[in-house]
């Protein structure tokens, strides 16, 4: 047997040896771990954009919507059942109010064209007696009739006259104006080609097919070309229109991304940005600004002039933020947007394992108690001030459970995680969120500024971009009044067709003001 004998050097480089491979060990550790949270991340992320890319859009996901897009016919008419659309009728009984399903009437403002059936001569006899039947009344059955685009030329025809006595004196009866100088559309046929593409979502090639089936043998440029000038001749309606609105105690905004292909010194891939604004008090207004980009330069642009000691309703872009600073507002957070972060967090777990108790479930539940707050105030049609009250009694304690169950997550998440990023905006928004509760007439959410932007985004996926900034400018005018229209309760298509029959005489701010949404009165429904 052999005996080592270790001097205190030997031992000493053997102790440092172990502590090194000790530490190394540690370090092999700490790195594992850190590459298994950046996996997670990873299959988060991917879950994430899975569910972007496949899953139902709405964050209220149901069975209804599977197969609705190729099959809607089947699942919306079952077999069996007339084709009509029903409507509801309550009726009272003593247990219960019981709901009637029956066919919804027809509109009865729409012009009636009444046909006659009636019998043969020589089947009006009475089979007893023989007398000859009376008429003692009809029986009413209505069908929907629907007439397909009617396409005509008005031809203007202009008088000469001249002197039978001489060649010095010959007149021409003038020109009419009209919004497009020597336009080829009529101002019903610009207001048709607006709505389709502004607020039915149909692009400008689909329009000339379909005029084309008509005899209407229209270009896709020559319409492209029309709605440009268009656009810019409505430029007086939106100046006014704007000026209204930032004289509104409250303003809402958002934003979306519009790509242009044709601008000067920029790639087409390039992202440009299309501006929401929305009036949440005096009239409705729906305003949509062009910008090359979303920083605070062009944010200034859009909301110079606005009213001091205003409130802006927005989300946590920080851009609103230096907005509401420079100008004296009072900035409100929007808990649709802090509640979507929770909803995002809430998708990527897996199904088996959700349950009332997860984290982001907690929070989206308790969100909905402030919603119900609103849902009742908005049943018993509250004035602003006992809705200030019945959100101090009932929204301020959910607002302190929400607050102690974000303390106590808020570093306990990985910061990048989908949950981490849900509650970091919850904090950072924080006293933009509560800030709702000291007056009951200013809004829970920006709804109002995204259910507006909501009709571009989906026109946009039929159009997919602007050709030019002249074509970025037009579409956001024309979107102005279209949604401005629908927010005034107008008809767009009689309300377009009155503007651009009158835009053309106006002179005086008078003449404009009178031609704004709200003052027009024809096509109000």
């Amino acid at each position: 047997m052999t005996t080592i004998t270790l001097t205190s050097e030997d031992y000493a480089a053997l102790v440092a040896e172990r502590d090194g491979l000790r530490d190394a060990c540690d370090g092999l550790n700490g790195e594992v771990r850190t590459l298994k949270v950046k996996v997670s991340l990873l299959e988060e992320r991917l879950k994430a954009h899975l569910r972007k890319l496949f899953d139902a859009k709405s964050e209220v996901r149901g069975t209804e919507q599977k197969d609705m897009f190729f099959n809607e016919a089947e699942a919306l008419a079952p077999t069996g059942t007339p084709v009509a659309e029903e409507a509801t009728q309550d009726i009272e009984i003593p247990a219960h109010t019981r709901k009637k399903r029956g066919r919804k009437p027809l509109d009865p403002n729409l012009p009636r064209e009444i046909v006659r059936h009636e019998l043969p001569e020589s089947e009006r006899i009475c089979a007893h007696d023989g007398a000859a039947l009376v008429e003692i009344g009809v029986e009413i059955s209505e069908q929907l009739d629907i007439v397909p685009q009617q396409v005509r030329v008005i031809q203007h025809q202009r008088v000469k006259y001249a002197c039978p006595c001489c060649d010095e004196s010959i007149k021409v009866t003038p020109a009419p104006a009209r919004i497009i100088p020597k336009g080829l559309l009529t101002a019903s046929a610009l207001a048709w080609v607006v709505t389709s593409k502004y607020m039915d979502a149909l692009p400008l090639y689909r329009q000339a097919a379909l005029l084309g089936r008509f005899g209407g043998d229209l270009s896709r440029a020559t319409l492209a070309a029309s709605i440009v000038k268009v656009g810019g001749a409505v430029q007086p309606i939106i100046n006014l229109l704007r000026d209204h609105l930032l004289e509104a105690d409250l303003v809402h905004a958002d934003e979306t991304t519009l790509q242009v292909l044709k601008e000067p010194g920029r790639a087409a891939q390039a992202k440009s940005y299309l501006w929401a604004q929305a009036s949440g008090t005096g009239p409705p207004i729906r305003l949509f600004g062009y910008a090359p980009g979303r920083g605070a330069k062009q944010a200034e642009m859009l909301f110079a002039g606005i009213k001091p000691g205003g409130v802006l309703m927005s989300d946590g872009y920080e851009v609103y933020g230096g907005i509401a600073q420079v100008h004296g507002l009072t900035h409100l957070g929007c808990w649709a947007h802090a509640r979507r972060y929770f909803v995002e967090a809430e998708a990527v777990i897996p199904k088996a394992s959700r349950a009332p108790e997860q984290i982001p479930t907690q929070f989206i539940a308790t969100i909905g108690e402030l919603y119900a707050v609103e849902s009742e105030a908005k049943e018993h049609k509250l004035d602003a001030e006992a809705r200030r009250q019945l959100r101090e009694a009932k929204a301020r304690p959910v607002l302190a459970r929400i607050e102690t169950m974000l303390l106590s997550h808020l570093h306990a998440v990985v910061p990048n995680s989908l949950l981490g990023k849900a509650l970091h905006y919850l904090a950072t928004q924080w006293p933009k969120l509560t800030r709702y509760v000291e007056n009951g007439a200013w809004p829970l959410d920006n709804n109002l500024a995204e259910n507006a932007i909501r009709p571009f985004v989906v026109g946009r996926r039929n159009w997919l971009f602007a050709d030019t900034v002249a074509g970025a400018h037009a579409s956001a005018n024309l979107y102005s009044l279209v949604e401005t229209c629908k927010a005034n309760g107008v008809d767009p298509y009689a309300y377009l067709v009155s503007l651009f029959s009158s835009l053309p005489t106006a002179q005086t701010a008078d003449d404009f003001e009178a031609l704004l949404p709200w003052c027009l009165a024809h096509g109000r429904r």
